[in-house]
């Protein structure tokens, strides 16, 4: 092997080296991109042909790459930042690297539906996580997509059961760019939906890629953010997530432990400074897909959002980066005075809870826990 290429890992020894990481959250997000690193795929020579309006096709295969579905980015983007930087170092001192892409597009299908007229503006653009494995339009979905100017595509074995970081969010992103690429895409009205689990999956996206996605559909599946399953982003981003994301929570009225879900998360939501969020029930459905009349709905909220308050953002705003400051200067002052054992579990408790928005200061605060 040319010493100038990328060692990559075997998936044995991932599993082993794995096992060395503290904590059993991070060495499973750990795993994922480790194992998205198994092999580097060469870039295969073909190109999805782009489909007239009306036209549905269930294989489409594509060859762009792109840069936001990298592990790069998967890991700066979704990780919080003490085990994006773990994983960097652990990497850095084993000597290998992961490859630059998690999935290998030419083994991948995708289902795209394209609307029978093109609006002046261009397309919306609906990316779809299922929970599912087939690439499928739910039942009485082409009509409204047809009324709303929506393409639509979604991945096959992008289900339940198979891995969220390995597969799931790559391919998510993929077909987004592609779609993209291809299409003329309004930026405006791009949109990531999800049902059940897939909801779940759409909600880390949408927060991890605000500059991509412009709303959410999240259809009963849903969390609060700001924990160790779902993490904040690079501030940056995050503020982004805050002024110009849209989300819209759909679930059916009989779906009682869903619609619990949803208002734990808008209430996670507004904590968060996030308030563009609208929640409505669907009568007399319990754990199923969102119908048509509901997708038309969430569709128009989404394309006449307006932005929130600015006044009551700042001031919601102002009152995290205080609590942001007063934790940094808490884990500081345990540091100063010999604490280690209480600094590490509360600068461990805030990458959780702040996630992107204490970072670069808790990767600071880190390395200096680590230092001998």
């Amino acid at each position: 092997m040319n010493s100038t290429k990328p060692r990559l890992i075997a998936e044995d020894d991932a599993r082993k080296w794995c096992r060395t990481v503290p904590g059993m959250r991070t060495r499973k997000k750990i795993y994922a991109f480790v194992a998205a690193g198994i092999a580097l795929f060469v870039l295969p020579n073909i190109v999805a042909g782009t489909l007239a309006p009306g036209q549905t096709r269930a294989d489409v295969v594509f060859s762009d790459y792109g840069t936001l579905a990298s592990n790069l980015e998967l890991t700066r983007r979704l990780l919080s930042p003490l085990t994006a930087a773990l994983l960097n170092r652990e990497l850095l001192r084993s000597g290998r690297n992961l490859a630059s892409q998690a999935v290998d597009l030419a083994a991948e299908r995708f289902l795209l539906y394209v609307p029978s007229e093109r609006p002046a503006r261009g397309y919306g653009l609906l990316v779809f996580v299922p929970p599912w494995d087939d690439a499928r339009l739910p039942q009485g979905w082409g009509s409204v997509l047809d009324r709303s100017g929506v393409i639509y595509i979604s991945a096959a074995r992008s289900g339940n059961k198979e891995s969220v970081l390995g597969r799931r969010e790559p391919l998510a992103l993929l077909a987004a760019e592609n779609a993209i690429r291809q299409y003329p895409v309004d930026p405006d009205r791009v949109y990531i939906a999800g049902f059940s689990g897939g909801s779940h999956v759409a909600l880390r996206l949408v927060l991890g890629y605000p500059d991509l996605f412009r709303g959410a559909i999240l259809n009963a599946g849903s969390d609060p953010i700001g924990s160790a399953d779902v993490p904040l982003p690079p501030k940056d981003l995050f503020l982004i997530f805050q002024s110009s994301v849209h989300l819209i929570y759909v679930t059916g009225d009989r779906d009682e432990a869903h619609a619990s879900e949803d208002l734990m998360s808008v209430r996670s939501m507004h904590h968060w400074c996030v308030f563009n969020v609208e929640s409505f029930l669907e009568h007399g459905l319990d754990h199923e897909v969102a119908t048509a009349a509901a997708l038309l709905r969430s569709l128009g909220a989404l394309t006449s959002s307006s932005l929130p308050d600015p006044v009551k953002l700042s001031a919601c705003r102002s009152s995290l980066d205080a609590a942001v400051r007063g934790d940094l200067q808490g884990v500081e002052s345990l540091i100063a005075t010999g604490q280690m054992s209480r600094a590490q579990k509360r600068l461990k408790s805030m990458d959780e809870r702040f996630g992107g928005l204490a970072a670069p200061g808790t990767v600071d605060l880190a390395s200096k826990l680590l230092r001998p």
